[in-house]
């Protein structure tokens, strides 16, 4: 027999040291985020970052960014040209090799060689070099060309000189992502790098672009408005892409407010747009050195907080005691905004920056921007006027919203406070609440365990609810489960709906994962169909994907949703040795409570499946509505030999039935 290994045998063997870029190939998501398409595509933006960073110092005019065949991606700039001679620490390599193969290493932390940058922590052409299969290196520094190959954090040729060249200068870098890290199916997306190179020439005014892709790549849909050449320069900067996005929209002011400035405290600048379009169809866009922050962060608090106290000051100054209630939301709320800071030393949370995290830029952004939005408001008290009504109206809707939820809330949970009904949750706003709608007391009783009491509200249903696709009014009206069901809800139905005063964000419906739970969600679909479709149009119904079975394997536990699941973790999963015990559920009712928020009501873990139906504005969409409404009147309605028919027409495809 073989010899046990004790798994308390730990020694100094067990230690693995990770050296050079090793740690970067065995954990790409502690540097770039993931090994997806998003990640993927964070490497073009680490090598673009870094030619950016030369042309906001004031070293480079021109960068060319070309996506070849094969995944290849080069970025030449005419700046400074990445140092080549012997680092003074290692003196056998030069900065070069240095700057390629070494984590933390660069030429912006002293901050002599760059006041303001995108690349902070050393990491990114190194990290760029470590998840590439091929990376090439061309600098053309003091009339000379210099050339290094790497492949995978390694470098594969000495630094060599190709002689000498008169009309050439800066950065050369040219690479392929590594296949053995992301796999065949992500590649470069041309409208995805496109999209990045416009938002950087927008970013600096300074900078001029040229974009090259090989006309075999824009073969997608997605690829229609990607030229394969464009010169990308925008001498208005943020405020060139906000008239380009606003110039067939009606806005609130016939004026956006733009500008730039220096910080006065101190090395930087911000640079901002925004305008107030009347269909408050908006966005917040925000930047740090040319780089995305997707999460925000302290640079966009500083200017919602120069915006909102100039609208407040401006209104003691005209004596309107009515923006005592105005907050930041309501000023910036709906608006198109862009705002691009530039910031010495900033700190972002994690290496994709996704998020500012510096303390000062809010107080650097604030007293830059707010100054000059108060000069702009006292320069036109006509627009400044507009602003302020168009705030304080959003207030009131605001508040009103808020009372109207409260009140709501509070009677309807007087209403239905009853054995085994609404057992409510205690958020009074509806934003990020959740209504459960399960089958009976017994489902109900477990899922009140599991919930989060906070924004988790349960409501049982006793057997099959009525199916509204075959009933009258009055038995619609006369039904006790469909009127707690409306009570909870608080939005009214048909032409009386009001999304508004909706009680929850989502509605999930969660029954068995058998017939009879297929089926009362079924009814319960076609009541939502039927009375209230702004509900499903608006994105609110939901169905949860609770499992059917459990499978264990001494520590190790599984859920599979359905037989064929469960076939595919049995082979993909459960391969070594050990006792292999797989119960199935019986229902919602028989699942432990610890296992019911596990599986089916943590958001962190759950599947929803959320319920569309078209909208109906076009041609198109409206037969795609007209169709979806006859097939829900030949399953669900009066008509038994409608259902019949469907049934015989489509039984060729039933493939499996759980009886």
């Amino acid at each position: 027999m073989p010899k046990a290994v004790s798994n308390d045998a730990y020694t100094a063997a067990d230690i693995e040291v990770l050296e050079g870029l090793e740690p970067v190939r065995k954990r790409p998501g502690m540097y770039i985020g993931g090994t997806d398409e998003r990640a993927y595509h964070h490497l073009a933006a680490e090598i673009i970052d870094n030619a950016m960073d030369e042309a906001v110092a004031g070293h480079a005019s021109q960068i060319d960014v070309t996506l070849e065949p094969g995944n290849r991606l080069v970025v030449r700039d005419n700046g400074r040209g990445i140092p080549v001679d012997p680092h003074p620490k290692f003196k056998d390599k030069s900065a070069l090799e240095v700057i390629f193969t070494t984590l933390h290493s660069g030429g912006k932390f002293g901050g002599g060689a760059y006041e303001t940058s995108g690349g902070l922590h050393g990491v990114g052409s190194s990290v760029v070099n470590a998840l590439s299969s091929e990376l090439v290196v061309e600098v053309a520094k003091d009339k000379q060309l210099y050339r290094q190959t790497y492949s995978r954090g390694l470098p594969t040729s000495q630094l060599e000189s190709l002689g000498a060249v008169n009309n050439r200068r800066g950065t050369l870098v040219s690479f392929v992502p590594d296949t053995d890290i992301f796999g065949t199916r992500v590649n470069f997306r041309p409208h995805s790098l496109f999209r990045m190179v416009r938002s950087k020439a927008y970013l600096y005014r300074g900078v001029k672009i040229r974009w090259f892709c090989d006309e075999s790549l824009l073969r997608d849909k997605e690829d229609k408005d990607v030229p394969e050449k464009a010169e990308l320069h925008f001498p208005g900067g943020l405020a060139d892409y906000i008239a380009s996005l606003l110039k067939d929209r009606r806005t609130v002011t016939p004026l956006s407010f733009e500008g730039n400035a220096n910080f006065p405290e101190g090395p930087g600048r911000v640079e901002w747009a925004v305008a107030w379009p009347l269909d408050e169809d908006g966005f917040l866009n925000s930047y740090c050195n040319t780089v995305p922050t997707p999460q925000g962060g302290t640079h966009e608090s500083g200017l919602k907080s120069a915006l909102t106290k100039g609208i407040k000051a401006y209104a003691d100054l005209i004596g309107d005691k009515r923006a005592a209630k105005v907050m930041a939301d309501d000023v910036i709320g709906g608006a198109c905004v862009m705002l691009s800071a530039f910031i010495v030393d900033p700190q972002f949370q994690g290496q994709t920056k996704d998020k500012l995290s510096t303390d000062a830029a809010a107080r650097l952004v604030e007293n830059a921007v707010r100054d000059r939005f108060d000069h702009w408001l006292s320069s036109d008290p006509k627009v400044a006027k507009v602003l302020l009504d168009n705030a304080v109206d959003r207030a009131n809707i605001r508040t009103r919203r808020r009372l109207e939820m409260e009140t709501k809330r509070k009677s309807a949970t007087k209403k239905l406070r009853l054995p085994g009904k609404l057992s409510d949750c205690s958020q009074t706003s509806a934003l990020g609440t959740e209504l459960f709608i399960v089958e009976g007391d017994s489902a109900g009783g477990s899922a009140k365990q599991a919930r989060n009491r906070k924004n988790q509200a349960i409501l049982p249903l006793r057997g099959k609810i009525l199916n509204v696709a075959s009933a009258t009014l009055d038995k619609l009206k006369a039904n006790q489960e469909l009127s707690d069901l409306g009570e909870a809800l608080g939005c009214g139905t048909r032409k009386a709906y009001q999304d508004e005063a909706l009680r929850y964000e989502k509605i999930i419906i969660m029954t068995d994962a058998d017939v009879d739970g297929a089926h009362i969600a079924s009814l319960l679909m076609t009541f939502f169909f039927r009375e209230m479709p702004k509900l499903i149009e608006n994105g609110h119904l939901y169905i949860a994907m609770p499992p059917l079975y459990r499978i264990a394997q001494g520590a190790k536990v599984m859920y599979a949703r359905d037989d064929e699941h469960k076939e595919e973790l049995m082979k993909s999963e459960f391969k070594g040795r050990g006792k292999i015990e797989i119960s199935r559920f019986k229902g919602l009712g028989e699942m432990p409570p610890a296992q019911l928020k596990e599986t089916t009501m943590n958001p962190e873990k759950r599947i929803l499946l959320r319920v569309t139906v078209p909208k109906g504005h076009g041609a198109e969409e409206w037969d795609d509505m007209h169709d979806t409404e006859e097939l829900v009147e030949s399953l669900m309605g009066k008509k038994p030999e409608l259902r019949y028919a469907y049934i015989q027409e489509h039984a060729q495809f039933v493939e499996d039935i759980d009886v």
